[in-house]
């Protein structure tokens, strides 16, 4: 298989790193989903409208509730979103994000090795470099591993090649090790001024598909709610701590931080995975916020103070 793993270390965000003209555009699940359009540019805008305001539910999943309880590996078949990558991601796409590399632009996508318990980062750039047979369906597996949620939505097995043996590997969504990435912390961004006539200044932008503020609900008092309450708030806490160590690593390497995120005063609730009410409604508050142009925070709430994860 092509050489896709750039090192092993988004289920929620996109983020993007500048140096001095260059650009790497990451993605993790939600963002997985998002970060190659953006990747491209202006020129997909119309394709990433689409995917997150005209399909539901319906159009990308088929549930499948009991297939659990007769063992099976998720709660939904992946089948339809899988055939919408595929309808979008062709050997032309490849070609335009191959184009894009030879720039010194990358594009990175995180997913979870689960037989490793390790997040895993492919360097999408040159897997599109790659003109391997295979190149194609590795890209698109990589991007609907990482929005493969545990238990909800099956694992994706991808088939790899180390030290002269060929086994299969099962991932899924990369936001169950790390919500957000740029690099990993043992790389010093300023490790790369070689690359460069100048040292560059690296700036650091965030996409965190998530509320920050803690969201007051009473569960029922049931397993069931329990658990599902829990899990969230796991989750809320976890990407909290990613984004922390994203900007620690941001200050020790002096580099600029900028943070987005769902403000508070949204309040519809998705009910499900890929709730299009849901999806055009936090579409149109992004859209209205960017145009007005969007206050980025210069550190994570709990950095700055409460009161600024509410706004």
């Amino acid at each position: 298989m092509p050489g896709g793993k750039a090192f092993d270390g988004g289920r929620t965000s996109c983020g993007c790193e500048e140096a001095a003209g260059a650009v790497a555009v990451t993605g993790v699940s939600a963002g997985a989903l998002i970060a190659p359009f953006a990747f491209l540019g202006p020129a997909y805008d119309r394709q990433l409208v689409a995917m997150w305001t005209r399909y539901s539910a319906r159009d990308l999943i088929i549930k499948k509730p009991l297939a659990a309880v007769f063992g099976g590996s998720a709660l939904a078949d992946t089948g339809p979103l899988a055939d919408l990558i595929a309808q979008v991601v062709d050997r032309s796409f490849l070609d335009n994000i191959a184009a894009e590399y030879r720039k010194g632009r990358i594009l990175l996508i995180g997913t979870t090795n689960l037989d490793a318990q390790r997040p895993v980062v492919w360097n999408m750039t040159q897997i599109a470099a790659s003109r391997h047979p295979q190149a194609v369906t590795l890209f698109r597996q990589v991007i609907l591993a990482s929005a493969s949620i545990p238990g909800i939505f099956p694992p994706v097995h991808i088939r790899v090649e180390a030290g002269g043996e060929s086994r299969e590997e099962m991932h899924v969504d990369g936001g169950t090790t790390q919500k957000v990435f740029i690099a990993p912390l043992q790389l010093r961004l300023h490790m790369l001024d070689p690359l460069y006539s100048a040292p560059p200044q690296f700036r650091i932008f965030v996409i965190n598909n998530a509320r920050m503020a803690p969201e007051w609900a009473a569960p029922k008092d049931d397993s069931r709610a329990i658990a599902e309450r829990s899990l969230r708030t796991l989750s809320k806490s976890q990407g909290a701590g990613d984004l922390i160590r994203l900007y620690l690593l941001a200050k020790r390497d002096g580099a600029e931080f900028n943070l987005a995120f769902i403000p508070s005063s949204f309040r519809a609730m998705s009910r499900e995975p890929f709730d299009r009410q849901y999806m055009r409604a936090l579409f149109d508050v992004g859209f209205q916020e960017g145009r007005a142009g969007y206050p980025w925070l210069a550190a994570p709430p709990e950095i700055i103070g409460t009161d600024s994860s509410a706004r």
